[in-house]
């Protein structure tokens, strides 16, 4: 089946079989390894994408269910001179990372989550429910919490405060 997806910003017309994932095409068509396949069941998040500004596990998506949408993957976070985003250095800054393997689904939900609601810095237990959402066998999610709350005081011009 002939599909149109915009991923990062660029439109990609794909012929894909109608089973194929949309994981699959993101690593194995477009080149986008930062896209994580973990359980492969939808349960630990690592392959979250924002597909039309909404957070998906994109080994429960077909890809022929993409047709015409904007994709969103963790190597669309940076900016277009390459400056990383605030997720990207707040993780950095707090140590919210370990192995590495589950950090593109989190910064993905949580870059959904900062673009739906600018005041997350301010709800913790909203940013609770972003960390909740995905599984990290490292860090023990502490990090990842003040790395999504700096973040998004970042983004909102505020300071960090621990």
């Amino acid at each position: 089946m002939k599909v149109t997806l915009n991923v990062n910003g660029t439109g990609h017309l794909l012929d894909v079989e109608p089973r194929r994932l949309l994981a699959d095409v993101l690593r194995d068509d477009l080149g986008l390894t930062g896209t994580h396949l973990g359980c492969e069941h939808g349960i630990c998040g690592a392959c979250t994408v924002l597909m039309d500004g909404a957070p998906v596990r994109s080994c429960l998506v077909l890809a022929v269910q993409c047709d015409g949408s904007s994709v969103r993957t963790v190597e669309g976070l940076t900016g277009p001179d390459g400056e990383p985003h605030p997720l990207q250095r707040a993780f950095s800054a707090e140590h919210a990372l370990q192995c590495g393997f589950c950090t593109p689904g989190f910064l993905m939900v949580a870059a959904g989550a900062l673009e739906t609601d600018p005041d997350l810095a301010e709800k913790p237990d909203a940013v609770a429910g972003v960390v909740g959402s995905n599984i990290c066998r490292c860090t023990g999610y502490e990090p990842i919490r003040r790395a999504i709350t700096r973040a998004a005081r970042e983004q909102r011009g505020g300071h960090h405060e621990r």
